[in-house]
This record gives C-alpha cells, structure tokens and sequence, in this order.
C-alpha cells in the first residue's frame, strides 16, 4: 500500500473523508510521508488513537512534530525559530505541562461549570431574542452561535467582550489552514499583546474573574499569564461555536434526531455527547511524536516517529461504536475522543457541555420551525479551518 497524503478531501459535509474510512477498514496504523519528507504514521482506529492519547512516550512538544499539511510547513518553521509562548500549555509535557494543568483545573470543575449555568441560559435567551427580532432568515454562526460562547469564555476570564472583533479575527487567521505564515505570526502577536495589556489592566484593578485570581495566586509571571489566557480565550470560543453551528447543520438535516432532541429532555444529555462524536470537530491532528520507540497493536513507532490521529475516523470505529456512521442522539457516546484523552484532554470540556446542553434545546423549542434558508449543499463547511464547522449557516422559521 502506498504512503497516506494529506489532505484528505470531506465528500460529504458530515462523514469523515471516505480515505480515512477505508484505511480504517484496513487496519489502526498506515504509513505516511509528511510534506516535509519525513515518515511517520496516520492512525484510524479507536482503540489505537486513545492508547497513544494516554501513553507517556508520547509527546505534545511542537518542536518535535512534523505538520501534515503543506501549508503548515513555514508556519511551523517560523513558530519553532520564535519558540512557543510561555503558557501555553497544550505544546508542552510534563512537568511544565502539569504545572500549568494544575493551576487551571480548580478553575474548571463541574460545580463551577454549574454554577455557571443560569448565566449561561440568560445569555442563551438574549440572543433568541434578538434572532426572533430580526426576524428570519439570518446567519446562525453571527447570532447565536459564535456570540454565545464568546460572551461566556469573555465573562469567565475577565476579557472585555467589546473587543472580541479584533481577536475573533485573529483567532481565524491563526486557525485557517491556508493563512500565510507572516499572516499567523502577526495575528498571533496582536492577540498576544491585547492580552499582556489586559493582564497589567487587571494588575492594577483585579475583578471577579479568572485571570484576576491567576494574578492573585502569584504563580505565573506576566509572559505565562498571557500564554494561558491566549489559549483559553481561543479554545474556548471558537470549539464551543463551531459545534453549535454545525451541530444545528447536524439537526436540521436528521429532522427525526432534530424532534427527539427538542420534544425529549431526557435525551439532551446523551444527544450532545453523539454530537461530538459524530461531528469530531478537531479534524487535523492530534499530533505525538514518539520519544522511544513504542509498539502500538502490534506496529512498533520508532522514536522520534510522529503520528497523525484522524479522530473522525477513530470515532466512527464500529468496533466502538456499532453503526458509528449514523446520528443517533439516543446512544451512549461516552468515551468519544473529541475532547481528547490522557493528560491533555480538553480542560473546558465541561464548559462546553454546559453550553450546548442549554442552547441547542433552547434553539429548538423557541423556534420550532426552524429550517434552513438555502439547501444543505449550499453552507459553507469550513474545510479550511483547523476546527470544523460551518462558516455561515443561514436559517428561518
């Protein structure tokens, strides 16, 4: 069999690409070249993406991957030269990995994520009202769901929300997969520097927030602080919209999973999970590199070997999830890898559960004739975006 290539094209906007679907079929480990010449692995199946999710030979480390795609080879280049900002913990292992995971992860529990809820469902309703205002057809992802997660990430972390448009911008340009490398490089400073500057702000008069409590615990210089809020700040806007956007694409499109999530409460919990399994919004990458070599079902990874994860194939494996390729908002998804698994899985992820466990009903009882404005082949998925979704999504009721 010849070496895997990326990119891997979706031929239909909700199945992973048919590529990825048939080397599952073939087997967990495929050999694959990436644009930089070097030769490592993609991996399709289930059971293999989670063990190298949870092993500790393998490594997060930018510096240490290789990019699977062309138009990520300067970019990276250009990244490694300048180095990764301090705080930014999702490129790093432990010990610095932990150390930062540590400070953060009081942040993040489920009684906070509860906590939260209420403010969460007046948000959820301010924006139902201003769609039902405006009357339909309007653009989903500029009415509901880009601004809701946006608002809730802005409010956790203390990040005025009037100054979203300027680092909503920039988080595209740095998720886009086609952004020139000089591009990202500048969109990744100016949002570094807002950031910094809001920090010494907060320094001066500390609030109620997340990031006046990091300065307050006095653990983290400035350059850290505005590391860790950068990552926050775009993870935790720009996954959450993206699943709500193309999760109500989802819907709208099964129309009977589309009734059960709306007419049945009991269902919501287990429908968000299927969601996120279906959809695998993180659709390039993970990423390991192997720190020594390691023997995963039976195919040794040699160190120094980078793996590709293709996470909507792993989460379609039929070995998993009987009948994977179909939307089912009644099935017991726990365990999808979306969120990612080990030591680096998602830190918001309850955040984000919280927000779709109330938007989506909420969105589908208050206009419960909500349908597409144009016909599903005319949305616009975003295949050039490091996180799936859709780009606009113009709905009426």
């Amino acid at each position: 069999m010849s070496d895997v290539t990326f990119p891997m094209v979706r031929r239909r906007p909700l199945d992973p690409p048919d590529e990825a679907t048939e080397l599952r079929q073939q087997g967990a480990m495929h050999r694959m070249t990436y644009p930089d010449g070097h030769r490592g692995w993609l991996v399709t199946r289930y059971s293999a993406a989670r063990a190298i999710l949870a092993h500790p030979h393998f490594s997060n480390r930018q510096e240490l991957s290789h990019p699977p795609l062309p138009s990520q080879l300067e970019r990276v280049r250009m990244q490694r030269e300048r180095k990764m900002p301090a705080g930014v913990f999702l490129r790093m292992d432990p010990p610095d990995h932990t150390r930062y995971r540590k400070l953060l992860t009081g942040q993040f529990t489920v009684r906070r994520m509860k906590a939260l809820e209420s403010r969460i469902e007046e948000i959820v309703n301010a924006h139902l009202d201003g769609m039902a205002a405006a009357g339909g057809p309007v653009d989903l992802v500029q009415m509901f769901a880009l601004p809701i997660p946006s608002l809730v990430i802005c409010e956790l972390l203390g990040v005025p929300y009037e100054d979203r448009a300027q680092f909503q911008e920039d988080s595209k340009l740095l998720l886009s997969l086609e952004t020139k490398a000089e591009e990202a490089i500048a969109a990744l400073g100016r949002v570094m520097a807002y950031l910094y500057g809001l920090i010494q702000r907060k320094r001066k008069e500390p609030s109620d927030d997340l990031l006046s409590g990091l300065i307050e615990g006095g653990e983290l210089n400035d350059e850290e602080l505005t590391g860790v809020s950068f990552l926050l700040l775009v993870a935790g806007h720009e996954t959450t919209a993206n699943m709500l956007g193309l999760g109500t694409y989802a819907l709208l499109t099964n129309p009977d999973q589309l009734a059960a999530m709306r007419d049945d409460p009991s269902v919501v919990d287990n429908g968000v999970e299927e969601l996120l399994r279906y959809l695998t919004i993180i659709h390039v990458g993970p990423i390991r590199t192997a720190l020594e070599d390691v023997e995963i079902e039976g195919t040794l990874i040699k160190a120094g070997e980078t793996v590709t994860l293709q996470l909507p194939a792993a989460n379609r494996d039929p070995s998993r999830f009987p009948d994977g390729d179909r939307l089912d908002v009644t099935r017991q998804a726990g365990g999808h890898l979306t969120f990612g698994h080990g030591i680096h899985q998602c830190l918001g992820q309850q955040l984000a559960r919280a927000e779709m466990r109330i938007a989506y009903p909420a969105l589908l009882r208050r206009f419960p004739g909500l349908r597409l404005a144009v016909t599903p082949e005319e949305v616009p998925m975003r295949s050039d975006m490091g996180i799936y979704g859709v780009h606009r999504l113009p709905v009426t009721w």
